[in-house]
């Protein structure tokens, strides 16, 4: 056993649990792929300023949770606690909203960090995939988004989850509602820290997942009496849109989402069967962050799913998916039948074939083991004498069945039974 272990709050993915992991990445970025975005990989850290201006230096993640630090070169970085701003960063600096026509439509996966209590689906380092539409003001980009990510947890076979959908205004409606909501706040018994948050964006007070504040939240202003006339339209044409594609969602008047960064359309995913962590994924439109970070002004839109809470809800909906075998023939040498079938097991893989072979000099009760383990559907079995006839024993694992096959034929008949 190492001396070293995972940091607190960390995770290995390690097989046959990974394949999960990569089954779900993969499944929540096929219907983007489908529908006109490009992948974007950024950095695992950037600038600190960039979440602390992008993300609010009101929110959690930037006051408490992000790692921070100092280079020896004096910059100050932060490893990064969510995809948006990092994205966004990315396609200003490469002017990918001069290139061609907009929205910019990307997609991306990979790891965040937060320092968090651990807990059972939240982690110090997590995993998500999301998708940013940058450079329209659209409801229909909205309403795809979101019809998008449910056809990606409907594709795992997820059935248990709500989609909860609000509005935050905009620029001109939401300072109304801000100030009325900083009225109500201020009559309210709340700690030294939540009458701090509440002077710099009292929407997050709304968020406040403790019992005694959300007690004291029962009467608040509700945004959806103060939006515009103009947001109120955006807002039905957003939720016309998802009805009429067959999405049931429900209206949540206090969603806010954990980011400053937000306006207009915010969602939320949340499965039921998770407990405290019930949020699966979420997003909204975030119209103003390109001019917070110095780009120009580019409406946009985008949502993060979170692949470890993804297979949690999975598990707890007792979904299992359908993941072939990682190897569909193993080949077993014995004596001097090495080299030859580990030709065929080559020839194998170039033909697309998944192949693999017993390592390590077993004998055949050991080798055959590591077939059975391997998950494939052949065996390939040959020894001396097989080779001097020139054949090889082709088995099939589930029947038991064997017989042999010319080794010049292997690869083909292979192919046609595999297909």
């Amino acid at each position: 056993m190492s001396t070293f272990k995972a940091p607190k709050g960390t995770y290995d993915l390690i097989p046959p649990v990974s394949v999960k992991f990569l089954a779900v990445r993969e499944a929540i970025a096929a219907p983007l792929r489908n529908s006109g975005y490009g992948y974007i990989e950024t950095p695992g850290f950037e600038d600190v300023g960039l979440f602390a201006r992008g993300v609010g230096e009101s929110t959690d993640i930037v006051s408490k949770e992000m790692y921070a630090f100092e280079t020896k070169g004096g910059d100050q970085l932060a490893l990064r606690p969510e995809g948006t701003a990092s994205v966004l960063r990315a396609a200003l600096e490469a002017s990918l909203h001069k290139k061609g026509n907009l929205p910019v439509k990307l997609w991306y996966s990979g790891s965040y960090y937060r320092y968090e209590r651990p807990q059972a689906g939240r982690y110090r380092h997590f995993s998500q995939v999301g998708a940013e539409a940058i450079g329209a003001e659209d409801p229909a980009l909205d309403a795809e988004l979101i019809i998008l990510a449910d056809q990606a947890y409907r594709s795992l076979g997820l059935r248990n989850f709500r989609i909860l959908l609000n509005s935050l205004g905009d620029k001109e409606c939401r300072p109304v509602y801000r100030e009325a909501l900083q009225s109500f706040l201020s009559g309210l018994d709340l700690d030294a820290e939540t009458v701090r948050r509440a002077e710099i964006n009292p929407l997050r007070v709304l968020d406040d997942k403790r019992a005694d504040v959300q007690k004291q939240l029962v009467g608040a202003p509700v945004l959806r009496d103060y939006l515009c006339d103009a947001c109120k339209q955006y807002h039905e044409e957003v939720r016309a849109l998802i009805t009429a594609a067959g999405v049931a969602f429900e209206d949540d008047e206090k969603l806010v989402r954990g980011l400053d960064y937000y306006t207009r359309t915010t969602f939320e995913f949340v499965h039921d069967g998770l407990g405290s962590q019930s949020a699966v994924g979420g997003g909204g439109r975030y119209d103003g962050l390109s001019e917070m970070i110095g780009g120009p002004a580019l409406p946009s839109v985008g949502w993060a799913l979170g692949v470890d809470r993804t297979v949690l809800a999975l598990e707890a909906e007792g979904v299992e998916l359908d993941i072939p075998a990682a190897t569909s023939v193993f080949a077993v040498a014995l004596g001097e039948a090495k080299p030859v079938l580990f030709g065929l097991v080559t020839e194998l893989r170039r033909a697309g074939v998944a192949a693999d072979i017993s390592y390590g000099g077993k004998g055949l009760k050991g080798a055959m083991k590591d077939a059975n383990r391997s998950g494939a559907r052949f065996a390939i079995v040959a020894g001396d004498r097989d080779l001097a006839e020139g054949v090889v024993q082709l088995k099939d694992l589930e029947s038991g069945e064997q017989n042999p096959v010319a080794v010049t034929e292997v690869v083909e008949v292979l192919r046609a039974q595999l297909a």
